[in-house]
């Protein structure tokens, strides 16, 4: 991390293998100030050619935490642990995983088995600094799923308190969100890179946290791309319709079953 007191730190959520977007959102962060970049997991999955995002990130020298794609992925399991128990999710993740999986070079799986579970870092200095927790679905469990309209804000507070941290920051849910924990604490779900936020638009997100005057502020940031571009790849690449239809369209096509009842109404689907 840098030497000098944070006060601008992009978080990169869910990369899914949009390396379109990730080139775009990595000089976007750069440009409005960012300090450090980090990517809160999850490479691969659902988009074409993921050596093409890993080798953008080790050239960018941006540290990753291991997410569970990434975990899967260096250690050659069956499937991607990302935690779906419906039958129709599951079937749409063993087709993004064994194309991955396939589609991932020796040396990119050697380098992911070295991400670290969590990354910890201050935001300010002196006694209003702010212990920032970085990880992929919860400090507790890497494929956990915490969604705005089903986690409470005592469990979060919990888990901030219980892991010694004032901002819990994660992905994992492809949906970004923030939570004020009070006295200047917060949980922020980065939401994904990689995919639409299931809202109708063809932008993805990324996640500033901006520290002043002692506070820290998460500024949800959309990013455009050329959607097309990753499209035509995915077409090429094999890949099913409905991930191309997710990122055209901006609505989720699959991995619906996973979405709380209130989430999946916001959706077209």
């Amino acid at each position: 991390m840098s030497g000098e007191p944070l006060t601008r730190v992009a978080a990169l959520g869910g990369i899914y293998s949009n390396h379109q977007a990730l080139r775009v959102a990595i000089d976007d962060a750069r440009e409005r100030g960012a300090q450090v970049i980090i990517c809160l997991g999850d490479l691969g999955a659902f988009g074409p050619s993921p050596d093409k995002s890993a080798a953008i990130l080790r050239e960018e020298g941006i540290p990753v935490v291991r997410g569970n794609y990434d975990d899967s992925i260096a250690r050659g399991l069956e499937d991607c642990q990302c935690g779906y128990t419906d039958p129709r999710d599951n079937h749409y993740a063993r087709i993004s995983y064994e194309y991955t999986l396939a589609n991932t070079s020796s040396e990119h799986r050697e380098w992911m088995s070295d991400f670290p579970h969590h990354i910890r870092f201050r935001m300010g200095a002196g006694p209003e600094a702010l212990a920032v927790l970085a990880f992929h679905g919860s400090p507790r469990r890497m494929n956990e799923f915490l969604w705005e309209t089903t986690t409470p804000t005592h469990f979060l507070q919990g888990l901030a308190a219980g892991h010694g941290a004032d901002v819990l920051l994660g992905t994992h849910t492809g949906i970004h969100w923030s939570r004020p924990l009070g006295r200047g604490r917060w949980y922020v779900n980065a939401g994904a890179l990689g995919r639409p936020a299931n809202d109708g638009r063809r932008e993805v997100w990324y996640t500033l946290l901006e520290f002043q005057d002692g506070h820290l502020e998460p500024h949800f940031v959309p990013v455009s791309y050329d959607v097309e571009a990753l499209a035509d790849e995915m077409l090429d690449e094999g890949l099913p319709d409905e991930f191309i239809e997710t990122i055209r369209s901006g609505w989720w096509t699959t991995c619906l079953e996973v979405l709380p009842g209130k989430e999946r109404a916001r959706g077209r689907w």
